[in-house]
């Protein structure tokens, strides 16, 4: 198509088109690299919120294992069976 245009309208013409599509080509090139560098930094900002996000979910995880075991460990109260209906409970005063 350029082809054509130049050769119907001479070699200024030719190389006019020339000039204006090794711009466009550059232009190409250029937008082309700068969607590559925003788009590298975007699936980095996501790589990093999903590993902050990982960490987070392993604390609360990780605190809810812990305050589980400690309430477990406070609601337990010894008690020894002594006969019949009679029943003595240790540590039931203490605080932990």
């Amino acid at each position: 198509m350029v082809k054509d245009f130049a050769v119907r309208h001479g070699p200024a013409l030719r190389s006019i088109a020339a000039i204006g599509g090794t711009l466009a080509a550059a232009a190409a090139v250029i937008v082309g690299a700068v969607l590559a560098v925003f788009f590298a930094a975007t699936v980095a900002v996501i790589a990093v919120m999903t590993s902050a996000l990982l960490a987070f979910s392993g604390l609360a995880l990780r605190a809810r294992r812990t305050a589980r075991a400690r309430h477990r460990r406070s609601d337990v109260i010894e008690a020894r069976h002594l006969g019949g209906h009679h029943w003595v409970a240790y540590g039931w005063n203490e605080r932990r």
